[in-house]
Order: structure tokens, then sequence, then C-alpha cells
């Protein structure tokens, strides 16, 4: 196969990836929508860990079909990131309560920061001037079409600072696992997901009871609210999966810059299925620089010096040199 064609290729499953992420994303936020507001299944902590029950009972599946390759992950490591991906659930759940829409929001927005110092401290990445402009353009242009009202108290900074980190770090260990150990999304997933549904399932009576002050073993499903809820979970595994291949292919960073693309459309759908109400020339404003910024990143992320790895902190065995060899220009395409 020639150089080409292996670039068209993988420029193509790029694409793929992106859309796979984004159209699994927005669903199972509008589907989650429907569910909590209009049904009244209010238990978030409880919901993701049946998203990764889900998950599990599909990657056991495969795993026994034989799709999926026995491999390796040592407890440490699967500790360390499930310590990291429950903290982010939890702590943006419970930031979501104790503060404003407004500062929610700019917490979210703060990820992107707390990746781009992840990537320079841990693996020595250096950005260009026109890659660091491109991302404060979309951080700018999606504060300005979500960020309304600002209020913060000491608590609730300290659950959204818990959040920003835990949920940085679990997207760059989502990259440094799958890099260290080999791993495709699948084997990671099939990992990953029995920990964390168990404990957060678990968490979730209590957690969930104290947000909600409502038991969710108590809860009265009818058959359109269980329907949804099935639809969640069925969705989520799309969503799960995607978000790993997606960082894996990519970079934490570039996943959460152009991830705000999804931003956009939940938006622009909350507004075409939900009513028109909040939607003014300041959201449509934000909306078109945050565009902007994004396909600048994109541009700017991709020319050469753009966003560099200066050398690699996760040291390289002998056999998972051999296994790379065939890998190893992909590898360093990655934006």
């Amino acid at each position: 196969m020639s150089a080409t064609s292996k670039t068209d290729q993988k420029a193509a499953l790029d694409i793929a990836s992106w859309l796979f992420n984004v159209v699994t994303s927005v669903g199972i936020i509008l589907v989650n929508k429907a569910l909590m507001a209009t049904y009244g299944f209010s238990f978030a902590t409880t919901l993701t860990g049946l998203h990764f029950g889900t998950t599990t009972l599909l990657t056991t599946f495969l795993t026994w079909l034989g799709y999926i390759q026995p491999s390796q992950l040592p407890w440490p490591d699967l500790l360390k990131f499930v310590l990291f991906a429950n903290f982010s659930i939890v702590g943006m759940n419970v930031s979501l309560m104790l503060n404003s829409v407004g500062f929610y929001q700019i917490a979210k927005l703060s990820m992107i920061p707390v990746s781009c110092l992840l990537e320079v401290v841990l693996d020595n990445v250096r950005y260009s001037r026109d890659t660091k402009l491109s991302i404060l353009l979309v951080l700018a242009g999606v504060a300005v079409c979500t960020v309304t009202d600002v209020s913060v108290n000491l608590n609730g900074f300290l659950a959204a600072a818990i959040a920003v980190w835990s949920t940085a770090l679990q997207q760059y260990y989502v990259h440094y696992l799958q890099r260290k150990y080999s791993l495709g999304s699948f084997n990671l997933l099939a990992h990953t997901a029995p920990v964390q549904a168990a404990s957060l399932l678990l968490v979730g009576l209590f957690l969930d009871y104290w947000l909600t002050n409502q038991r969710v073993d108590a809860f009265n499903f009818s058959f359109i609210s269980l329907f949804f809820l099935i639809l969640s979970c069925s969705i989520a595994v799309g969503t799960n999966l995607s978000q790993f291949i997606c960082i894996g292919r990519f970079t934490a960073v570039s996943f959460q810059v152009l991830g705000h693309m999804k931003t956009i459309l939940v938006l622009v759908l909350g507004f075409t299925f939900f009513g028109k109400e909040g939607l003014n020339m300041q959201v449509v404003l934000g909306m078109l620089i945050a565009i902007l910024g994004m396909i600048w990143y994109g541009n700017a992320s991709s020319k050469p010096g753009g966003k560099e790895r200066r050398s690699l902190s996760i040291p390289i065995t002998k056999a998972q040199k051999l296994n790379g060899l065939s890998e190893s220009a992909e590898s360093d395409g990655k934006v």
C-alpha cells in the first residue's frame, strides 16, 4: 500500500471515529435529557453505572465469541484509571448540584488547559503559537454561547476542581494505557467497564439519594421511561467505545477541543426539539466563534511544529517495539 493511500485510509478512519463519537454522544445527551427531565429518572451516577454494566455485558459476550483477544492490564493501573474515571463522574454530578450552570460550564472549559498542561509535563509536548491561539478561540466561543450566570462557593469550587483534574487524568490515561500495553479500545473497555459498573452502582445508591433525596430502588418505572433507560444504556456502549477509539487515535487535548463540536450540536438540536428559549445573537455568535476555532485548531495542529512530542515518557519493551514497527509512522501523525 502506497504512502498516499495509507494517509487517505487514516484520514477516513479518523473522520469515521469522530462521527461515531459525535453521533453517540449527542444522542445519549438528548435521550438522557428526556429520561431525566421528562420522565423523572434523575439518578445520574446510577445511570452511568448501568451504562458500564451494559458495556460489560457486550465486552464479555464478544470475548466469549473470540472477537476480543485476551490482554493484560495490571491491577494498579486498572485501579488508578477507575479512580480517576469515577471521581470525574461523581465530581461532575456534585459540581452541577453545588454550582451555577455558568460556573459548571467554565469548569468544563478548563479541562482543555489542564489536559494541555498534562501533555506538556508528562509527554513533553510543545504547541505552536497558532495552536495555542486556536484553543483560546474555541474556549472563548463556547464560553460566549454557554456561560450565563456565574456564582461560586468553596464546596462547589472544590468539587469542580476534583472533577476537572480527574477527567483530564482519566482521558490522558486512556491514551497512556493503550500505548503502554498495546491495548485496543475494546480490550481497554473489557478491563475497565466491569470495575466501573460495580463501583458506580454501589456509590450511586448513596450519592444519588444525597443529590435527589429520592431512592433509586423506589422509582416507579413506566413503559416509556423503561424504554428510554434501555435506549440510553444501548447508546452508552457506543459512547464509551468511541471515546476510547478517539483518544487512542488522537490525544486527550484534541478530543476535548474538537469535542466541543458536540456542545454546539447539542445546543442546536436542543433549540430544534425542545424550543428556542435562550436562543439569541450571543449564542449564535459564540457558536460561530467556536466553529472557527475548531477549524483553525485542526489546521494549526496538523502542520509541522503545530503540536510536537519531543520525547516519549513511556518505556517501550522489546516486544512492544517489534509489535509497533508497522504502526510507528501512523502514531507520529496523531494530532
